[in-house]
């Protein structure tokens, strides 16, 4: 028996668009799914977007205040894709409002933040997915088995790195990410929490940390219109930017692993430049973003001048077999959040979590606003 979900969509920027368009696909990807997503309302605070979405889409309700999303009967799942700063208000309302929510990371500008949406989910009773999306690529599923497996043998150390330009120009616009008030941290909340979230899901719970973090595009031109995405504003009245390009941060984790996390948002020559590799005492794994369906793996007994082979994902690892029938198909980032979604309306239909939930979020804005007081007190600092 197939039963129908009223979803919303709150906040129609590009990540609004991935989440209605993941809900759309999801059951053809998935078709064993008890539940089928439909489109019942839009928010978004911008004067023709929500009803530009409408119109495109097919939602049957297009409003700019979010609030007639929490009080819609009609809707019972909700996707917030608004700025940071919404995204405590709106997580926490839409959970005391009885609807199940799958929410952008770092929900949130701190680790109360995160937690107070948490803590209304756990209340409600209602289901909370996050956008880690990095973590439902299929060879990063098939790395977590490896080292669970002793694979590589006991993990060593790790490294993590998450670049980009898309702050890189200096005509980029001082939008709400580069304020503290409205964006919190800067690559902090963006990039590095997709690192932490990879870091526990591959590795286990870290124990402290060592960050230092640094602005080197001072300032922006202030946008005089409405922006979505990274758009850029040249001639504009400069503004300073409030939060950090770049982190780097050392690592040790209740395991005994140590590690490495590197992300700048102003990496010229860098576009998605994500992945990690990790080292254990008889061999290694690693993964590039970028070649979303291949793992270097290095396994065996040789210990010195051990080879590297490369492993293409297949069906059997992760949820590859919903989108390609054999190994070495390629799959895209829009198909991570597909997965996303699958996730979270599995967790609303069995009533059990799965993929990454909301206390996943509390423990990666833990370790962020660890990294922030290490890097202003120049000390190790464990997450909260």
């Amino acid at each position: 028996m197939v039963s129908t979900l009223g979803v919303a969509v709150v906040g129609f920027g590009w990540m609004g668009r991935v989440h209605t368009q993941a809900y759309a696909r999801v059951p053809h990807h998935f078709p064993q799914l008890p539940v089928r997503p439909e489109l019942v309302a839009v928010a978004d605070e911008v004067p023709g977007r929500a009803e530009e979405a409408a119109e495109q889409y097919g939602f049957k309700t297009a409003a700019r205040d979010w609030r007639e999303v929490a009080a819609d009967p009609r809707v019972q799942a909700v996707s917030i894709a608004a700025p940071n700063f919404l995204h405590r208000q709106i997580g926490v309302a839409m959970a005391e409002a009885g609807k199940h929510i799958w929410i952008e990371k770092p929900v949130g500008l701190t680790a109360e933040d995160a937690r107070a949406v948490a803590g209304a989910v756990a209340k409600s009773g209602v289901q909370g997915t996050v956008g880690f999306n990095y973590r439902n690529a299929p060879a990063v599923a098939a790395a977590r088995e490896l080292i669970a497996a002793g694979e590589i043998g006991t993990v060593t150390h790790v490294r993590i790195r998450l670049f980009s330009d898309y702050a890189a120009h200096p005509e980029g616009a001082l939008t709400w990410r580069y304020e503290r008030e409205r964006g919190g941290s800067g690559v902090l909340g963006d990039l590095a929490s997709h690192g932490v979230d990879l870091a526990r899901f591959l590795l286990g719970e870290i124990a402290s940390l060592a960050a230092d973090t640094a602005v080197f595009v001072p300032e922006r031109a202030r946008p005089t219109g409405a922006t979505a995405g990274h758009t850029r504003s040249a001639g504009g009245e400069l503004g300073p930017v409030e939060n950090e390009d770049y982190v780097s941060c050392l690592l040790r984790f209740a395991s005994g692993a140590r590690g490495v996390l590197e992300a700048c948002r102003v990496s010229v020559g860098e576009q998605n430049n994500y992945g990690f590799e990790i080292h254990g005492t008889r061999g290694a794994v690693s993964w590039d973003f970028r070649r979303m369906g291949e793992l270097s793996v290095s396994r065996g007994t040789s210990y010195q001048d051990q080879p590297v082979s490369t492993l293409y994902v297949g069906p059997g690892h992760g949820e590859y077999a919903a989108f390609q029938p054999g190994s070495a198909n390629s799959m895209g980032y829009d198909d991570l959040k597909v997965i996303e979604a699958y996730n979270f309306l599995r967790s609303i239909a069995e009533g059990t979590a799965y993929g990454a939930t909301v206390e996943d979020a509390a423990h990666s804005a833990a370790a962020l606003d660890a990294m922030s007081r290490s890097a202003e007190s120049g000390t190790w600092a464990s997450p909260a």
